[in-house]
């Protein structure tokens, strides 16, 4: 899980341990990566990661090649981020564009969920532009009982959410359900076709 609030035990890590306390009630290990308030640089599409063959970004002096590695051993990914200005925080989306282009391969088919806090207003259009990267990366996206939204402003102030907190511990008992799932089956993910790019402008 990666708590994209530079506020590291604020309302984002509340809703997220909400979630984790449940997945350890069903036997499912998670841990919480939090963005901090270091910086985290944004893709200058150098292509150095495609043209090297890397496997991850080509900078390595912020988080996100932590969190690559450890999408190596990670069966789910959940990124939940405050909202500014009706959007998430833009360092985890920066950290969400850089691993997913560098590291793509390490996410896909895998599980993912999104999580949107906020004060009052923009939460959905944030909760939609987290789930954008997912569907473009063939990851079967989780829900719950209603968008994964919790508010809260003052730090603390989430847990008094009681709708927001349940639609939290019914988003990981549905993410344990799919993975458990997954699991049991051993189902091989879906043979992709090769990518078809078309570009409007001929």
């Amino acid at each position: 899980m990666i708590n994209g609030s530079p506020h590291r035990e604020g309302n984002t890590y509340i809703a997220l341990s909400e979630m984790a306390k449940v997945l350890q009630e069903q036997g499912i290990e998670s841990e919480i990566v939090s963005l901090g308030v270091k910086p985290v640089r944004s893709c200058i599409a150098c292509g150095q990661c495609k043209v090297k063959d890397l496997g991850r970004c080509l900078f390595d002096d912020d988080m996100c090649n932590c969190v690559v590695e450890k999408l190596d051993s990670a069966d789910a990914l959940v990124v939940g981020s405050p909202v500014y200005y009706g959007v998430p925080n833009g360092g985890v989306l920066s950290l969400v564009q850089r691993v997913f282009f560098s590291a793509g391969s390490k996410v896909q088919g895998k599980p993912a969920a999104a999580v949107a806090v906020c004060r009052r207003g923009g939460a959905t259009a944030a909760y939609q532009t987290l789930n954008m990267p997912f569907q473009m990366m063939n990851m079967p996206v989780v829900t719950s009982q209603y968008w994964n939204i919790v508010y809260g402003r003052e730090p603390g102030q989430a847990a008094l959410d009681t709708e927001g907190m349940q639609t939290m511990r019914t988003l990981a008992h549905n993410m344990a359900w799919l993975l458990k799932n997954i699991k049991a089956g051993q189902v091989p993910l879906p043979k992709r076709e090769p990518w078809q790019p078309m570009h409007f402008i001929r």
